[in-house]
């Protein structure tokens, strides 16, 4: 069994016992509406604000509510971001002082989609509502789009990027991809070694996946898993960071691994000592706080469809 009191430094535990303050460790037994009522609770607690420098509005993009963050001066590019959340949780406001960051920081436009739940709206409704809202943000905006998602939001972008080739072809100029689930091989690697990982277990995924599903097999479905796609080609650069202790570490490297055997040009970080959902522990955290400081710098260089220089 992985020993993670030698793992993760004292921050990091206190970022995980807030947390769990907020939204207990066997909240996946509750209702979901109880589920979005102590996740919306927890989001509100770690919230950051927004900074001064950015105007926000909330639109309809595809017939899909967006909130569009703004900087002050014209923005070169946009930051496509999709939340996570297990497909189940979250929302606009869970992540909306992240992305009012990633806007500021990087002086980029960033348009996030409320996109449908489970278990009302199963997939393909998730999928259906980023695709569409994708296609209005490049009707709306010009220049180049960078794909961003984190955990189940980086399911649903790289799903869209995958999509979007031959359909929508030279816009996006770059993925990151945030601890992602992109539908991994669960009986080895990251899903054994952290199946009882703090913040994220292997049984937790196999709830959200299930409900996600509607109890139907989706294997093959790249729309579903990106990971399960077959043609990895002309994907545009990506970065996939990922927690060390998490059981969906590995999925960001074996999507790092297709798109290198494609020819494509990719990377995988995979922060030492740091639990899925450390996004929300940028402020506690100086490994959290170093990472984010990497995510923002991978957008900047995304956005000029290259990699990163850290």
């Amino acid at each position: 069994m992985t020993d993670y009191s030698a793992l993760l430094d004292d921050e990091v535990w206190a970022f995980l016992n807030e947390s769990a303050r907020h939204y207990p460790d066997d909240a996946v037994g509750l209702s979901i509406a109880d589920q979005r009522s102590l996740y919306n609770r927890m989001c509100v607690a770690f919230d950051q604000g927004r900074p001064a420098n950015i105007t926000v509005s909330d639109v309809p993009l595809g017939g899909v509510h967006c909130r569009v963050y703004s900087p002050s001066a014209p923005a070169a590019a946009t930051i496509f971001f999709c939340h996570g959340g297990g497909f189940v949780v979250g929302g606009l406001d869970s992540h909306d002082s992240v992305c009012a960051e990633f806007c500021s920081i990087t002086g980029l436009r960033v348009v996030a989609v409320d996109y449908r739940l489970s278990p009302e709206h199963p997939h393909p409704n998730d999928f259906e509502d980023a695709w569409a809202a994708f296609e209005a943000a490049c009707a709306a905006f010009e220049g180049a789009i960078v794909m961003c998602g984190d955990s189940a939001g980086g399911n649903l972008v790289a799903a869209v990027t995958h999509h979007a080739r031959g359909r929508i072809d030279g816009r996006i100029t770059g993925q990151l991809l945030i601890y992602p689930g992109l539908g991994g091989d669960q009986s080895k690697g990251s899903y054994i070694t952290h199946a009882l990982a703090p913040g994220l277990t292997t049984q937790d995924m196999e709830f959200y996946m299930n409900i996600r599903s509607a109890g139907q097999d989706k294997y093959g479905d790249p729309t579903y898993a990106p990971l399960h796609d077959k043609d990895f080609t002309n994907l545009p650069t990506t970065v996939i960071i990922t927690a060390e202790c998490d059981p969906l570490s590995d999925d960001g490297k074996d999507y790092r691994d297709a798109m290198l055997a494609a020819g494509g040009e990719a990377i995988w970080i995979n922060e030492t000592g740091l639990v899925h959902a450390y996004l929300r522990a940028r402020v506690m955290s100086a490994k959290a706080g170093a990472s984010f400081e990497r995510m923002t710098q991978s957008l900047s260089a995304l956005a000029k469809a290259e990699l990163p220089k850290f």
